[in-house]
C-alpha cells in the first residue's frame, strides 16, 4: 500500500476545488476524486472539448472564482502535491487503523480503484428534487438544472420555447440562460411567493449582492419578454410522443390548485425543478448525524470547522445544507484549514478565520431564508390523479402509494416502499423518493444505502478479505513443577508428630506431591493452543446502530 494522502476530497465542484487547492497550500498532501471528466462540478461544468467554444465562461456566474482555484489546483498538480483522479465515482468509505479506505468506480470500463487517506472531506453535493404532476413522464419535461447542464455541456437547448416551472431561485437563472441562448421562455411558474423573503428583510441586507443578482435575473426577464408567474404551478403536461402544452394553475399557500384559474401554455419542452436536495449517501453509511433544513430537507450536521460528528470526516458545501457556489467555497476552505490544523498543528490566521466564518454566516442566514421561502406546501399532491406515475423506474402510480398509506397502514417511505416498490428502481429513490416521502404524510429522511451507486460485482468479490484478528497471548501459568504455596511438601510431616521409627511393612509409600490447582481465570495450560476469539465485526456501514 502507497503512503495514504492527507486528505482525499471526494467532489470537485465549488466545494471540493477550494477544499483541495487551499490544503495543498497549507502543505498537505491531497487526492480529489470526481466523477466528471473535468474539475467545476454541475455549476462550473464545461462544453465537451470537441465542441470547442469560444467563450465557456459566458454561460457561468462567477467563472473568475473557479478559474482561479483551477490554474491553483495545476499547479499543485504538476508539483504532486494534488493526485487529481476524475472519472471516479467513489461508492464506499471504509475505516482503518490510522487511515480511510475509499472504493471508486473509475472510467467507462468500470475499472475498480482504491484510494488510502488519513483524513477524508466528503463534497459531494446536491441533486434536484422533482414532485410529480399528470404527464410529467413526456419526452421533452426535463429538470431545470438537467436543462441548465444540456446547454452548459452540450450547448444544445431542451426545445425552442421552454417554459421554466417549480420552486427556487435556481428557476430564474434557468430562464435566463435558455433566453441567452436563444430558446423562446414565455413565463417562469414559481410555486412560492417572493413577498416570503420579506419576512428576513435583516438577512436580505447583510447579503446585497443576491439583492443585485436577483435584479440582474429580473432584468434579463424584462428584456426577454418573459413573465414571472408567482404562486403559479404546472399541474398538467399534454401531448402525446412529446409535450406539447402545459396546465397552469394558480396555487394557494399550501400550494392547493385554486379552482377555475386553470389555463393551457403551448410550449415544446418544460423546464421543471422544486429545488435541490444534498447527497449524503457516503456520509450516512459512515454514520454522520443529519440535520433538517427549513425545507424539511435532510443536510449533514457540521460544527464550526465543517467536521461531521465522525472523527477523521469533514464536510462542505450542498451535504451540509443548500446554500449556492460561494458559500461552498467558502466552507471549502475552512474545511481545508481545521484538516491542516487537526493533522500538523498548522496555525491559523486569526483575520481569515474571522473573515470566513462572517460569511459564512451571512450566507448561511440566507440560504435557510431561501429554503424556508420556497418549502414545498403540502398540497401540492392534490395536482395527481390517480394514474399519475410517481415512481418512474417501478411505474408505481399515485393510486398504489395512497392506498398503501390509507388501506395498509404505510406511514413513511420505507413501508411504502416494501408494500409498493416505489424507490426501488434503477435511480434507488433519488429521483421519487422525496415525493414517496411526502405522500406517505412523513418528512424525508436521510438516504441510507451501503453503496452510493450501481457497482459491478466483481469489485465486491475482489475486495480484500480483512485480516484475522491477531490471538491474544495465553494468561502466565505458575511453572508446572511448583505446588502452590499453600501446599507444604508431602515429604514433610506435621510439626507436631513425632518421626515415626519403622513404618509397617503393610504401610503403603508415600503418595506423590499433588498437581497445581488450575488458575482462577479458566486460561488453558500453557502447553494447549490458545482458545479461538469470536469473529470481530466489521464497523457498521449505516448510520443505523449495530
Amino acid at each position: 500500500m502507497t503512503e495514504p494522502a492527507d486528505v482525499a476530497v471526494v467532489g470537485a465542484g465549488p466545494a471540493g476545488l477550494a477544499a483541495a487547492v487551499t490544503a495543498a497550500d497549507l502543505g498537505l498532501s491531497v487526492t480529489l476524486l470526481d466523477a466528471g471528466e473535468r474539475p467545476g462540478g454541475q455549476f462550473y461544468r464545461h462544453p465537451a472539448p470537441g465542441l470547442r467554444a469560444a467563450r465557456p465562461q459566458a454561460l457561468h456566474h462567477g467563472w473568475r472564482h473557479f478559474a482561479t482555484r483551477a490554474r491553483r489546483l495545476d499547479a499543485h498538480r504538476a508539483t504532486g502535491r494534488v493526485t487529481y483522479l476524475p472519472a471516479h465515482h467513489v461508492w464506499t468509505v471504509v475505516q482503518e487503523t490510522g487511515h480511510w479506505r475509499l472504493h471508486a468506480v473509475a472510467g467507462p470500463d468500470e475499472t475498480a480503484a482504491t484510494v488510502h487517506a488519513r483524513t477524508v472531506l466528503l463534497a459531494t453535493g446536491a441533486y434536484e428534487r422533482q414532485l410529480p404532476f399528470p404527464g410529467w413522464t413526456l419526452p421533452g419535461v426535463v429538470g431545470a438544472g438537467g436543462a441548465q447542464a444540456m446547454l452548459k455541456s452540450g450547448l444544445v437547448l431542451p426545445g425552442r420555447r421552454v417554459l421554466v416551472a417549480g420552486s427556487g431561485p435556481l428557476l430564474l437563472a434557468v430562464a435566463g440562460s435558455l433566453a441567452a441562448a436563444g430558446a423562446r421562455v414565455p413565463a417562469v411558474v414559481e410555486a412560492a411567493d417572493y413577498t416570503a423573503y420579506a419576512r428576513e428583510l435583516p438577512v436580505l441586507l447583510r447579503n446585497p449582492a443576491k439583492l443585485t443578482e436577483g435584479a440582474l435575473h429580473g432584468g434579463a426577464l424584462l428584456r426577454h419578454h418573459t413573465r414571472l408567474l408567482t404562486r403559479h404551478a404546472v399541474t398538467a403536461a399534454h401531448g402525446t410522443t412529446r409535450v406539447e402544452a402545459v396546465t397552469v394553475q394558480r396555487v394557494d399557500r399550501d400550494w392547493r390548485p385554486v379552482p377555475g384559474t386553470a389555463r393551457r401554455i403551448p410550449c415544446d419542452a418544460l423546464a421543471v425543478g422544486h429545488g435541490l436536495v444534498p447527497q449524503l449517501e457516503l456520509a450516512t453509511a459512515l454514520g454522520c448525524a443529519t440535520r433538517s433544513t427549513p425545507d424539511d430537507t435532510p443536510a449533514l450536521a457540521l460544527d464550526t470547522d465543517q467536521a461531521t460528528s465522525v472523527p477523521g470526516v469533514w464536510a462542505a458545501g450542498e451535504a451540509g445544507g443548500v446554500g449556492g457556489a460561494e458559500l461552498a467555497l467558502t466552507e471549502g476552505e475552512i474545511a481545508a484549514q481545521a484538516i491542516a490544523h487537526a493533522l500538523h498543528g498548522t496555525p491559523r490566521d486569526p483575520r481569515r478565520t474571522a473573515a470566513l466564518d462572517r460569511r459564512r454566516a451571512r450566507l448561511r442566514a440566507f440560504a435557510d431564508a431561501m429554503a424556508a421561502a420556497h418549502r414545498p406546501g403540502p398540497g401540492w399532491a392534490d395536482w395527481l390523479d390517480d394514474a399519475t406515475e410517481v415512481c418512474r423506474c417501478e411505474e408505481v402510480t399515485a393510486d398504489r402509494i395512497r392506498e398503501a398509506v390509507s388501506e395498509l397502514g404505510a406511514h413513511d417511505a420505507r413501508t411504502v416502499k416494501l408494500l409498493t416498490r416505489a424507490g426501488m428502481g434503477w435511480c434507488q429513490g433519488r429521483v421519487c423518493g422525496q415525493a414517496v416521502a411526502r405522500l406517505a404524510g412523513a418528512t424525508p429522511a436521510p438516504d441510507r444505502r451501503p453503496l452510493s451507486c450501481p457497482v459491478p460485482l466483481t469489485h465486491l468479490t475482489d475486495l480484500p478479505a480483512p485480516p484475522p484478528p491477531a490471538p491474544d497471548p495465553p494468561a502466565a501459568d505458575p511453572p508446572a513443577a511448583d505446588p502452590p504455596a499453600a501446599d507444604p511438601p508431602a515429604a514433610d510431616p506435621p510439626a507436631a508428630d513425632p518421626p515415626a521409627a519403622d513404618p509397617p511393612a503393610a504401610d503403603p509409600p508415600a503418595p506423590d506431591p499433588p498437581a497445581p490447582a488450575p488458575p482462577a481465570s479458566d486460561a488453558p495450560p500453557s502447553d494447549a493452543p490458545p482458545a479461538p476469539h469470536p469473529p470481530v465485526r466489521p464497523a457498521p456501514t449505516r448510520g443505523d446502530t449495530a
